[in-house]
């Protein structure tokens, strides 16, 4: 969850004005938070709640007129100030840059090992994204991402089935089987490059065209911050690149401290605590 905050926030002054490069200040004075964080820490605290429709639908209504000027697209925000509680068929990136609090919610990977079962991660996101986004390109980047975060819980964490291998001291080969399960099982094509996106790349809100996008960027990492950087050279939507790439690598790699201090420099106190009752909750189950 914080990692998609982070890239937000890192991301926020380049969405006007795009980059095409990883070599720029990773905080700047004027970054500040947007729609991805608050929606973020929604989704968190909707699952909190208990994690049913309404409760998706209460918490974002709630802190989207809470932060009425986090640069919300025009159908969103008109949902946000309705009564009117239907989806409205989007396919784009929000349902992807605000899921990832459900990716977190089954602690156990072991439980997953043992048994084979998939984790009923997947199932939380449907539902988070289907509220607003229920086109089946808005669910599948929602999913995605969130397969992505759990699959690099998984991996990265030494997890394995009978009769396998940890492959966590192999992070190509950790990378390798999130590639081929999401390509598989979604249908991205995640074989581009960066530096074969970069050139053409342009601002797109859509899920097909910033959810593949956003995770290359972490296939081609090496840590959590450079990461973000590769999100950023993009171009696009910045913010939200670095958001969804921010809430896989924060699950592969971890966050730096310093990374962590600097972003909470840039939230208010109601965003804090909600990042600080969803830390002690996860820590809870």
């Amino acid at each position: 969850m914080l990692g998609a905050i982070i890239g937000d926030i890192v991301g926020s002054v380049y969405e006007w004005n795009n980059i095409k490069t990883k070599d720029f200040p990773l905080f700047r004075e004027n970054c500040f938070f947007t729609d991805d964080t608050v929606m973020t820490c929604a989704v968190a605290e909707a699952v909190m709640i208990g994690g049913r429709k309404d409760d998706f639908i209460d918490a974002m209504k709630k802190y989207g007129r809470m932060y009425p000027d986090a640069g919300y697209g025009t159908r969103f925000s008109s949902w946000i100030d309705s009564d009117n509680r239907e989806p409205y068929y989007s396919f784009g990136n929000g349902s992807a840059m605000r899921v990832s609090p459900c990716a977190w919610l089954i602690m156990d990977c072991g439980f997953c090992a043992r048994t084979g079962m998939t984790p009923s991660t997947r199932k939380l996101a449907r539902l988070s994204a289907e509220v607003t986004h229920n086109h089946p390109e808005g669910i599948k980047g929602a999913m995605a991402t969130t397969d992505a975060i759990f699959l690099c819980r998984y991996y990265f964490g030494g997890y394995c089935g009978d009769y396998e291998q940890p492959i966590n001291d192999n992070p190509t080969e950790c990378k390798r089987q999130i590639k081929d399960y999401i390509e598989q099982e979604y249908g991205y094509n995640l074989s581009q490059t960066l530096d074969e996106i970069r050139p053409n790349y342009r601002f797109n809100e859509t899920c097909q065209d910033t959810v593949p996008q956003a995770i290359i960027a972490f296939l081609e990492s090496r840590d959590f911050e450079d990461a973000i950087r590769n999100a950023i050279s993009l171009g696009g939507d910045s913010d939200t690149l670095a958001a969804i790439t921010g809430s896989i690598a924060e699950a592969a790699y971890g966050i730096p401290d310093w990374i962590k201090e600097q972003a909470y420099s840039y939230l208010d106190e109601p965003l804090k605590d909600v990042i600080e009752r969803w830390e002690l909750y996860i820590a809870g189950k």
